[in-house]
């Protein structure tokens, strides 16, 4: 393994910004699909000065971010090469692991199966049982969930089984034992990919969900590179809901975010206090605040938020480090869909020692990502994917521009 000598990988994960359908979106009902572009062309362009100074506006062409002509990062984007397009696969192709098989999914509901024995196991009935909208979901159902006292379970085209409970009727500990129970009979031909927390508050006609969501994930099927980082030695810190993805699965320290602001908060006392490692974030107000809810404007200021803290992050960074934005899939809040959508995902690669301007160009899985993370550290790694990390640090290779 060549040389590289690199300590730190950073890697944000900008939770379902994508940029433009995959050839197989058709496959899953979204044509037309360009989280990022079709955005900004509903607000009237974005305010990115700083992504667009990477080199953002160089993968694909956004209102109002211009192609950089000497972009600070190396750039392309990456292909999804496992079946879905659900926030676990994404993250865990990132990491080195093809899925070739979708998790269960239920647009019917939970067969009785299931729910019958969760009911005879938490004792009490469940409401609703189909495919909803979170926020819609406890406006509807949240008055007669505080009456009854029975929690309310629903599903979404992702293979998720959610538990939304008024923090008074059913206790935080209680939704998160309940959870507990549901990923435990969850198995086998249900073995569906997340059991997630959904506590709110509040009085009838104003519930809010809380920020103590807590997901339940089956656990990777095989070794990924944060797996074979922690052999290596090296620290991994994951930021947000990273920990739960990979069902605590090699990582060294955790912490959970309230916003995405936060999650950036985080993310530098971590670039504070880890000398060596990874640090892998994930900033997820783009998919649940605005992408699920079809809210582009919210969307488009989510996004100019974190630009303006990108700056912040790089001037934190060592010489030794290496900076990179990605997505895990697109959440496109423009279509009539809400659910998330099957696209490319950007890549940003930035560091003091990293070439910059290297168009690293199509990337055929996101797996790529995670194998050139384990080749810029110096670890080996048994997983999916080819390393491009020789295009960022040798002036050889048909992407580099002098």
């Amino acid at each position: 393994m060549q040389k590289t000598g690199f300590n730190r990988a950073i890697i944000i994960v900008l939770d379902s910004v994508g940029v433009g359908e995959l050839p197989d979106a058709y496959k899953y009902g979204d044509e037309g699909s360009n989280t990022l572009a079709n955005t900004a062309k509903n607000v009237g362009g974005l305010n990115l000065p700083n992504f667009q100074n990477l080199g953002l506006g160089n993968i694909i062409e956004i209102d109002g971010v211009k192609p950089s002509k000497n972009p600070l990062a190396s750039f392309g984007k990456m292909a999804e090469r496992s079946v879905g397009k659900d926030t676990t696969t994404g993250h865990w192709e990132l990491t080195g692991i093809y899925l070739p098989k979708l998790f269960p999914i239920y647009p019917n509901g939970f067969p009785a199966e299931i729910i019958d024995e969760f009911e005879r196991k938490i004792g009490k009935k469940v409401l609703w049982n189909k495919p909803a909208s979170g926020t819609e979901i406890i406006k509807k159902l949240g008055e007669e969930h505080i009456k009854t006292g029975c929690p309310i379970v629903y599903t979404s085209a992702d293979s998720v089984f959610q538990i939304a409970a008024h923090k008074e009727t059913i206790s935080l500990n209680e939704i998160y034992e309940m959870c507990e129970i549901a990923r435990e009979i969850l198995k086998g031909k249900h073995n569906v990919c997340r059991v997630i927390a959904r506590p709110f508050v509040g009085e009838p006609g104003n519930f809010v969900r809380t920020a103590e969501r807590r997901d339940y994930s089956v656990k990777p099927p095989a070794k990924t590179i944060l797996d074979y980082a922690i052999d290596a030695g090296l620290k991994v810190y994951a930021v947000g809901k990273i920990n739960e993805i990979f069902a605590n699965q090699g990582i060294t320290k955790a912490v959970h975010i309230e916003n995405n602001m936060d999650g950036i908060d985080k993310t530098l006392e971590f670039m504070n206090e880890v000398n060596k490692g990874i640090i892998f974030t994930n900033l997820v107000d783009f998919d649940m605040l605005w992408g699920h809810r079809n809210d582009p404007w919210g969307y488009a200021r989510g996004l100019e938020a974190v630009d303006k803290r990108v700056l912040e992050i790089m001037e934190n960074l060592k010489s030794d480090d290496v900076l990179i934005f990605t997505a895990d899939h697109g959440c496109d809040p423009t279509t009539l869909s809400t659910d998330h959508s099957r696209e490319y995902v950007p890549l940003l690669v930035y560091g003091e020692r990293i070439k910059s301007g290297v168009d690293l160009g199509i990337r055929t899985t996101f797996s790529d990502l995670g194998n050139s993370i384990s080749s810029l550290l110096e670890f080996t790694a048994q997983v999916e994917g080819e390393s491009f990390a020789d295009l960022l640090t040798s002036k050889k290779g048909p992407f580099f521009h002098s």
